[in-house]
Formats: C-alpha cells, sequence, structure tokens
C-alpha cells in the first residue's frame, strides 16, 4: 500500500462542514461590495517576481524570506502572489483602466512562507479593495466607512480602528533622517532585523513585533511632527469626517504598516479576541504606487482583509451555525419510484430555484435512507414508494421536531413545499 500524501505544511483543506461559515462571509462581502458600486476584478495568482521587488520593496521580510519564487521553463522568474495591490496596480496599467477613477474588489489565495500558526498559513486568503484616481480624504473615509459596515452585518463587535498618516516621501525623508540618528545612537539596543533595516528602511523598525524594544520604540521621534501642512489638513480632515459619521477610532502614531509603498492615511482594524494575529483588516493610502511600477501618477487606496481571522472571529462570536445546507431529502425505494424521484427532482428545481434538495442515491431499505436523510440536516423528507407512485402522491414526513407524515398529490407538491421554505419563492 503506498504512503499518504499529506497536505503541504501552512496550506489547510477548507472541508464542507467548514465551506458554509465561508460563504456567508463571502456573500455577505459581495452584496455590500455591489450596494457601495465596487466592481469584481480578478487577477493571476502568478506574477513576475520583479512585480512585487518594485512594489513591496527589497529589504522587506516578504521580498527577503516569505515570498515563494521559481524559474519557469523559460528562465522567468515568478511568483505566487503574497498580496493583491502590486497584482491589481499591473492590471490597471496594462489594461489601461486608469483613465477614470476606479472603484474595484477582488478575493483569493495569497502565499507567504511564513511560520504557520493560528490565523496564520502559507497559503492564505484575502478580500482586497483598491480605489484608483481619488485623492481626497473622503474616499479614504469611505473604505474605512464601508469595513465598519461589513463588521455590522456581519453581527461582529469588539474591533478597534486604529489610524495614522506616514505622510508623503518627502516628508519620510526629512523625519528618516532624524530617526536613523536617533537609533544609531542606541545601536546597542537593536535587535539583529532592526540594525539591517536602519540604513535601507528604518521606518520598519518602529514595527516591531520585539517586545524588548517597546520602550526604545517609544521613545523616538513622531512622523506627525514632520509633517507639512497639506498632510496635517488630508488628516485632519479624514478625522473629522469619522467624527461626523460618529466612527470611533485611535490614533496610532507608530501605526506604519508593512508595505513600503503607503503614504499618508494608514489604517488597521485590530481585535483581542485572535492572540498575536489581531490584525482582521489593514490597509490605506498608496499613491506613488501606480508611477513605480511605470503607469502615469494616480492617487489610490486601498485594504486587505484577511478571511482566515474573519472566520474565526465569527466562531470566536459563536456564529458558525449558518443553518443546514439541505432543506429536503428525497427518498425512494424500488428502481420505478427512484427514475420517478429523479424527474421529479428536477421538476421541483425549475419551479422552486431556491429549494436545497437532495436526492438519495445508491439504494438500500427505506431505513438506511432515512438515517441518511438525518444526517443530512435537512428538516423534511419526501418519501415515494410503489404504493405512493401508484396513487399519484408522495409522503412529506418532518425530520425535526414534532408533526405526522401527511400525503401530497405530486402535481400539488411545488404549491405545498413553497410555504414552508419562504426562500425558495424569493
Amino acid at each position: 500500500m503506498a504512503g499518504k500524501i499529506q497536505a503541504v505544511r501552512g496550506m489547510k483543506d477548507l472541508l464542507p462542514q467548514q465551506s458554509p461559515l465561508w460563504q456567508f462571509l463571502e456573500e455577505r462581502t459581495r452584496g455590500l461590495m455591489r450596494r457601495y458600486g465596487y466592481q469584481e476584478i480578478r487577477m493571476p495568482i502568478v506574477e513576475s517576481t520583479d512585480l512585487f521587488k518594485r512594489s513591496i520593496g527589497e529589504v522587506t521580510d516578504i521580498v527577503e524570506k516569505e515570498m515563494y519564487s521559481f524559474a519557469d521553463r523559460n528562465g522567468d522568474s515568478l511568483t505566487l502572489r503574497p498580496e493583491g495591490t502590486a497584482g491589481c496596480v499591473r492590471a490597471m496599467i496594462e489594461n489601461g483602466l486608469l483613465d477614470q477613477p476606479r472603484r474595484l474588489w477582488y478575493q483569493g489565495p495569497m502565499f507567504r512562507h511564513e511560520r504557520p500558526q493560528k490565523g496564520r498559513y502559507r497559503q492564505f486568503h484575502q478580500i482586497g479593495v483598491e480605489v484608483f484616481g481619488l485623492n481626497g480624504p473622503d474616499v479614504d473615509q469611505e473604505v474605512i466607512l464601508l469595513t465598519a459596515r461589513l463588521w455590522k452585518e456581519l453581527g461582529l463587535d469588539g474591533l478597534e480602528l486604529q489610524i495614522n498618516t506616514l505622510g508623503t516621501a518627502d516628508e519620510r525623508v526629512r523625519y528618516r533622517e532624524e530617526l536613523v540618528g536617533y537609533f544609531r545612537d542606541r545601536l546597542d539596543q537593536l535587535d539583529e532585523d532592526s540594525r539591517r533595516r536602519l540604513d535601507s528602511n528604518p521606518l520598519r523598525i518602529l514595527d516591531t513585533k520585539n517586545p524588548d524594544m517597546k520602550d526604545l520604540v517609544a521613545g523616538a521621534p513622531s512622523l506627525m511632527d514632520h509633517l507639512g501642512e497639506e498632510s496635517r489638513e488630508h488628516f485632519r480632515q479624514l478625522c473629522a469626517g469619522l467624527d461626523a459619521c460618529g466612527q470611533s477610532y485611535v490614533v496610532n502614531p507608530r501605526l506604519v504598516r508593512g508595505l513600503d509603498y503607503y503614504a499618508r492615511t494608514v489604517f488597521e482594524w485590530v481585535t483581542d479576541r485572535l492572540g498575536a494575529q489581531g490584525t482582521v483588516c489593514a490597509g490605506g493610502r498608496y499613491d506613488g504606487l501606480v508611477e513605480q511600477l511605470g503607469g502615469r501618477a494616480t492617487p489610490a487606496v486601498g485594504f486587505a482583509m484577511g478571511l482566515e481571522r474573519l472566520v474565526a472571529l465569527l466562531e470566536e462570536h459563536g456564529l458558525d451555525d449558518t443553518g443546514s445546507p439541505v432543506d429536503v431529502y428525497l427518498v425512494a425505494l424500488g428502481a420505478a419510484a427512484q427514475r420517478e424521484a429523479l424527474r421529479l427532482a428536477e421538476q421541483l428545481r425549475d419551479e422552486l430555484p431556491q429549494l436545497r434538495l437532495l436526492t438519495h442515491c445508491g439504494g438500500g431499505s427505506f431505513k438506511s435512507q432515512f438515517k441518511k436523510a438525518d444526517r443530512s440536516g435537512a428538516s423534511h423528507a419526501l418519501v415515494l414508494g410503489e404504493g405512493e407512485l401508484e396513487r399519484g402522491v408522495i409522503g412529506l414526513k418532518p425530520l425535526r421536531g414534532d408533526g405526522e407524515q401527511q400525503e401530497i398529490a405530486l402535481d400539488d407538491l411545488p404549491g405545498a413545499l413553497g410555504p414552508l421554505f419562504p426562500h425558495t419563492t424569493h
């Protein structure tokens, strides 16, 4: 007997009993995007490695340590996408779609070679939003309020919004000089990663997860003190807009984000219910990225949210019961009854297209079929045997709670099922 082949470490199967909660989350999100006027875009999973080096930054953990990159048969270096923004920008440029403002969203798997742990996997899934061609704080506010509305519709509470501003690239250059001086004077207190970043990307030191450096980072110069009036006003207007909508937030001056392309507004939604992996949604403005990747200068803002973490949060809130996947289980005994059952099932799917109907296949006694009907989670069973077939009727038997089996004329069945399952008539 051949040995079993297991899934790649950090890449999990999504099993049938888990998929209803994922579908619930995806359907709520898809409906919300449609109501806000956002259009879906679907990009390739594999992109040129150079795309991520140029967008994310070569001196980042993602590019240096985490990307799944390989040479294809032509010798080109390709990468399984570690995030969605760069590919979306590439698609906008390549397809000439930056001629007007665009509000877009996407979903799908991303890949990073990280240490697997709860809420963090090597293949993970994100829903992302990208807005191109709008540079005011009003659209920053819109994407934040969109996420806030999603939490309401999902029934999630306890999520805290943290916001900050990173200013412009020129403002960060001036701030960088002072920050490097501060850390260089305290070189012996830096860990290995921070020393490596000191010359290449010192702002990332502020994003360190090393608890031993907490006090050192807390005493670092503030970027806010180095911002010009335009950047300050952008941030003030964003805060004023959130205040006007009653959206609470915390200004976190150490919020940097892990990707090089962010500028001005950055934000995260965080929770204390998922342990170390507390960020469930994050994003911000990246006005320079389109030009950096070869397009014309275009303002842009967006976010991504991790589906694994949101599903875990839904489960934490007790929202893991999304109902049975089956309304009715159709059992039939005898060759003629089985043929009629399959014909009848198709008729019901024509007349009640939203009915979740599972037809028994594979034969067996009524007793064994009812066991499977019960395990399916269906609330009712339809029963068709030779006797029912001769009389032109079918049995309708409740499988949950009280109630007796009743007989219904085959021609009347769609009308009888409709009131029992209101979702089939809308």
